[in-house]
């Protein structure tokens, strides 16, 4: 459970996931560098890491056409790590396909910045 005085935070990274997702907050090549820190990397479902400059070669590639998507996120919670550092997680149900996410951001100066991503498959047993 999110603690009471992370309400704020929570609020505010809520707004901003599903990462990549949110066409209000950047659909170019520039606004994905600048919700992502330089170091940034992404584990993949298939469990492979994904560098960078592979995500945003991705998603560069996917918003000359941008897909018709329909997700819904759910779950959200929030835990500090550190001064400034927040793990955010949360389920979401995309294209048929359920996954629990995971994102790290940081807050600064220049605003919210994403440094790590995953998204793991959510197999029924």
């Amino acid at each position: 459970m999110t603690e009471e005085r992370l309400r704020a935070v929570l609020d505010e990274l809520v707004r901003r996931e599903p990462l990549f997702h949110r066409a209000e907050l950047g659909t170019t090549r520039a606004e994905f560098e600048a919700m992502t820190a330089p170091d940034f990397w992404e584990t993949g479902a298939s469990g492979r890491r994904y560098s960078r400059a592979y995500v945003l070669d991705v998603l560069e590639e996917r918003h000359k056409a941008p897909p018709a998507e329909t997700w819904e996120a759910s779950d959200f919670h929030c835990r500090e790590l550190a001064a400034d550092v927040y793990l955010l997680t949360y389920t979401l149900a995309f294209n048929g396909q359920r996954t629990r996410r995971t994102t790290i951001w940081q807050e600064g100066a220049g605003g919210w910045m994403a440094l790590y991503h995953q998204g793991t498959v959510i197999r029924d047993s």
